[in-house]
């Protein structure tokens, strides 16, 4: 019997799984909202059942690893626009870098929402590459509590 979540926690539960990250650097990233103005009453809740992010075949096959930052801007009706997605901290690999980018493209989310009416809002996205033969990334503490708990 399927489990009904959050939207706040399908976003945590299909980046960690996809993009394996802990809680604490997706709460980081979702409150990581550009400007000084209004901060929205409900952040924005991914809407996407799979996440879009593919790892480019090169980089995997050399079992290469990588944390990308992007930063989106989501509008008013949960599109991400693509003029505006950047690459706030690079992994250090082009092809991980722009596999994000492109990735974040597709991404559709429920608006942001300020006083009950949507809004358009600037954050952080973190997308983590990782290859199941590799060991975690310092930092990959939800992965460890994970294989801990198997």
């Amino acid at each position: 019997m399927p489990m009904s979540l959050s939207p706040i926690s399908l976003l945590v539960t299909a980046l960690a799984l996809a993009a394996c990250m802990d809680q604490a650097t997706t709460q980081k990233a979702l409150e990581s909202l550009r400007g000084s103005g209004p901060r929205p009453d409900v952040m924005p809740a991914m809407l996407n059942e799979t996440l879009p992010f593919r790892y480019p075949p090169a980089l995997f096959a050399q079992k290469v690893q990588g944390n990308v930052t992007l930063r989106i801007f989501i509008d008013s009706t949960g599109a991400v626009l693509p003029d505006s997605t950047s690459v706030e901290e690079s992994s250090g690999y082009p092809g991980l870098d722009s596999a994000a980018v492109k990735g974040a493209e597709t991404l559709r989310y429920q608006p942001a929402m300020l006083g009950g009416n949507p809004i358009g809002v600037s954050i952080l996205l973190p997308v983590y590459f990782r290859h199941p033969e590799m060991p975690p990334l310092p930092g990959d503490t939800l992965l460890n509590r994970t294989r801990q708990r198997r």
